[in-house]
């Protein structure tokens, strides 16, 4: 199955999702948005969010998180300890849900589930570097049943094969820059385990050391995988 056509993400840029859900909820996944350099300035605005997922700590996917939240009074779902960070800035302790992996979250009707990822997690302030918890994964059910698979940043491991006999996901989104996550050859890896036959590319390109681009996982996993290569600001 491919991409659902009453589900859309659009491409902030790096790790950086605006998702439109199957019921108009705007759902915003690690955002990194105003301060990020592969940004469109179209999308670097962000008047309306419902629900905020964050995959991990590290700035390039948590650094517009606060503004964000305090404007827009969205409901925020991540790991337990940045759960408490978050709550130690003044937000409405209410509206965070702090998780951990294996466990499933239903937040204005969206479920997710934070499952494994192989990456670090901490947060910067105010140049130092404070512990975030574990990165997760996340497994994204939508109003209508459609499920998404969003690694965040990870390199392959054996147990994504698992995460997919367990959630049934139609999609993947995975990081194929290299350097700070798996590049594509690792990436087709993870294909195979996860058994798609749609993957998102994310992840790249946003600095130079980022060198993975989508066209070199295509070959690798072959015909029978579709590998979407769009650039920021695109939709599907």
């Amino acid at each position: 199955m491919a991409l659902n056509p009453d589900v859309s993400f659009t491409w902030v840029g790096h790790g950086t999702w605006k998702v439109r859900s199957a019921k108009g909820k705007e759902i915003l996944i690690d955002p990194w948005v105003m301060n990020n350099p592969a940004a469109p300035e179209m999308l670097k605005t962000v008047d309306k969010c419902d629900l905020m997922l964050i995959t991990h700590g590290h700035f390039d996917h948590i650094h517009d998180a606060l503004e964000i939240a305090r404007k827009t009074k969205s409901t925020i779902v991540c790991n337990h300890e940045i759960s408490v960070w978050l709550g130690s800035k003044g937000l409405d302790g209410e509206k965070i849900v702090g998780g951990n992996q294996g466990g499933t979250i239903e937040a204005e009707g969206i479920k997710v589930t934070l499952v494994h990822a192989e990456h670090s997690c901490g947060i910067t302030e105010d140049g130092h570097l404070i512990y975030g918890g574990e990165a997760c994964g996340l497994v994204i059910e939508f109003e209508n049943g459609f499920t998404i698979y969003f690694a965040g940043d990870t390199d392959v491991f054996g147990d994504m094969a698992l995460i997919a006999q367990l959630s049934k996901f139609d999609v993947a989104f995975l990081p194929i820059g290299d350097f700070y996550t798996m590049g594509p050859e690792r990436a087709a890896k993870a294909v195979e385990l996860l058994g798609v036959k749609t993957v998102v590319a994310m992840h790249f390109a946003t600095f130079p050391v980022l060198t993975g681009r989508p066209n070199q996982l295509q070959e690798l996993v072959g015909p029978g995988v579709k590998v979407l290569d769009i650039k920021p600001g695109d939709t599907v």
